[in-house]
């Protein structure tokens, strides 16, 4: 947790910060530019993790199988 929030593996960028750039309309591969220690599978997981907080099955902790 990175003040309290989700972060991504241990790189201090929070699931907050990418679902945000998803909204403000930026693609994956576009993120991924700006972040190069992302990786696709990444930005995955923070979308299972929002689908997850949203239908209310929040687990401890999620990942994209590869």
């Amino acid at each position: 947790m990175f003040g309290g929030k989700p972060i991504i593996r241990d790189m201090r960028i929070s699931v907050e910060l990418i679902l945000s750039l998803l909204a403000q309309g930026l693609t994956p591969d576009a993120i991924l530019d700006d972040y190069p220690d992302l990786e696709a599978d990444d930005i995955r997981a923070c979308a299972a993790y929002a689908h997850e907080v949203i239908t209310r099955d929040t687990p401890p902790a999620v990942s994209v199988a590869k």
